[in-house]
């Protein structure tokens, strides 16, 4: 590359040469470039690729109190998703006996004994918001222990990792497994491994499907061949997604793909909880060997790396805080047994705030636990949380299950019968949201001598108050007609439902009446 002076800039060897009016951060150790300045950095080579390529993580085993937790979220999350489509809830028999059904045919959601109509979608909104407070209580309380314990992709991957484990054995014998030439033998452990990632993303995406459908009658069909055909496309979807995110893609969906990483940091501050390494008390690092012979001069950490052996995203936990950290804190429980092993006191890895930190290497008490996660910062987010669960609580108790909408027709707004009288039409959508049918009266209120009936009623049985009988879980639409006698003005008033059952439900429309000479 040549200078505008025609001097050569940058050698093939990334060295910018003498007279090369390039930053200092990038030039070579004896160049003495056009914008060097004394207090720029000291010049460097340029780097051979600004692309690193993904390494293998291969964890190893380790056993502890926050291993054995992960393993407890793993089979109650794994569970959950496998077991609630199969789970029966009897709603009557006019309504499905799924537990949890997310019924898009008919644009109910069923959850145990809720059911959520489209009109209500306000109760699905508080949900999600109140799924996003929830996770900026848990970053600002404790890091990012949602991905550390019971995210998808944690979940999945952590799956994945044990087939690893029982396949091809723990962290060294992968190592020598990927480094081993292509053979029968290393032909045949991908294959089976594989074949249980495949199984593991099958039976995934098939639990999937089964939430949108009764799950016998849709696992049934789709063995058959005779499911709807968008039932295999998103299975097969979904087991390809699990089969790379879970298989082979892990720790780049965490560090690469996932936007929360970055966004966690807006949540985190000097008094949150992470997982950290306390470098005042490991550094300078030595051997246990090199410890015995100088103990003043070496810290705690003997440089065994198991912290990095341990972490499902291959990171140095004693580099600082990082991106690629899921605060998982496998970390913790092995240096906690390294310690227990050289007979040092546990913690140089663990949960801590910075303030606290600080606080530790001045010598002083770090505070306990609940007095970090008891601050200003938290107990706002758990009471706006909160108060968000028990609104909707509260809508969802006493909400009415019949509901009534009028339409009034406007072309013509309004008929003059040959009597004199006046007729408008409406049309009526009468909601039951009851899994069972319900006979509703419907009465006019506010409009003094009218009648009304309707396409299913004649005329000659019009009345102040007719009865309509709803399906269950089902808006009928009534066409109905109300006349009033001659001379009556055009003024609103009121449509009142009420069901004949023993709830005695009620709801009102109000709505205007057009005569001649309204305006």
């Amino acid at each position: 590359m040549k200078h505008r002076d025609g001097s050569d800039r940058i050698g093939e060897d990334g060295i910018a040469k003498p007279g090369d009016p390039v930053s200092s951060a990038v030039a070579g150790p004896d160049a003495t470039g056009e914008r060097h300045e004394p207090h720029e950095p000291p010049r460097e080579h340029l780097p051979a690729k600004l692309f690193e390529k993904g390494k293998q993580v291969h964890n190893k085993r380790i056993d502890g109190p926050f291993r054995r937790f992960k393993w407890a979220m793993m089979i109650v999350t794994l569970a959950i998703y496998y077991i609630t489509p199969w789970l029966r809830w009897d709603r009557g028999p006019y309504a499905p006996d799924q537990a949890v059904l997310i019924d898009l045919a008919n644009r109910r959601f069923y959850m145990f004994g809720i059911e959520i109509w489209p009109h209500e979608f306000y109760f699905v909104a508080g949900l999600l918001i109140m799924a996003g407070l929830g996770l900026f209580l848990v970053t600002s309380a404790v890091g990012r222990a949602w991905c550390g314990y019971a995210c998808p992709q944690t979940v999945w991957t952590d799956l994945f990792q044990h087939v690893d484990r029982f396949v091809d054995g723990d962290r060294n014998a992968r190592i020598r497994l990927d480094a081993a030439p292509w053979g029968a033998k290393k032909v045949a452990r991908r294959g089976f491994k594989w074949s249980l990632y495949l199984a593991i993303g099958f039976v995934t995406g098939g639990a999937w499907i089964l939430y949108f459908a009764d799950a016998p009658t849709l696992f049934g069909d789709f063995f058959a061949g005779e499911a709807a055909f968008v039932a295999y496309v998103t299975v097969a979807i979904l087991t390809f997604t699990t089969f790379a995110l879970g298989g082979f893609m892990r720790e780049q969906v965490c560090i690469y793909m996932c936007p929360w990483p970055r966004i966690q940091t807006a949540m985190l501050d000097e008094k949150s909880l992470v997982v950290t390494y306390k470098d005042w008390r490991g550094e300078p690092r030595g051997s246990v060997k090199k410890a015995q012979k100088d103990p003043e001069h070496f810290g705690d950490c003997i440089d065994c790396n198991l912290c990095v052996a341990v972490c499902p995203t291959g990171i140095d936990i004693r580099e600082g805080p990082q991106v690629g950290c899921i605060t998982c804190a496998l970390c913790i429980d092995a240096c906690d047994k390294v310690m227990a092993d050289i007979g040092r006191p546990r913690g140089l890895i663990d949960y801590a705030t910075l303030d606290d930190c600080e606080r530790e290497a001045r010598g002083e008490e770090p505070r306990p636990i609940w007095k970090a996660l008891l601050r200003p910062r938290t107990i706002a987010y758990f009471l706006i949380w909160g108060s968000i669960g028990l609104a909707l609580l509260f809508a969802l108790g006493v909400r009415s299950h019949t509901e009534v909408t009028v339409s009034p027709d406007r072309n013509p707004p309004f008929m003059l019968m040959s009597d004199g009288s006046v007729r408008n039409s409406y049309t009526l959508r009468l909601r039951n949201m009851e899994s069972r049918p319900r006979d509703m009266e419907i009465a006019i209120e506010g409009l003094p001598g009218a009648m009304m009936w309707s396409d299913t009623i004649r005329r000659s049985d019009a009345a102040a108050r007719q009865t309509v009988t709803v399906a269950a879980d089902q808006i009928e639409t009534v066409r109905g007609y109300v006349m009033v006698p001659e001379g009556t003005r055009a003024q609103d008033f009121v449509f009142r439902v009420t069901s004949l059952d023993e709830q005695r439900e009620t709801d009102t429309a109000e709505t205007r009446f057009s005569a001649p000479g309204d305006e």
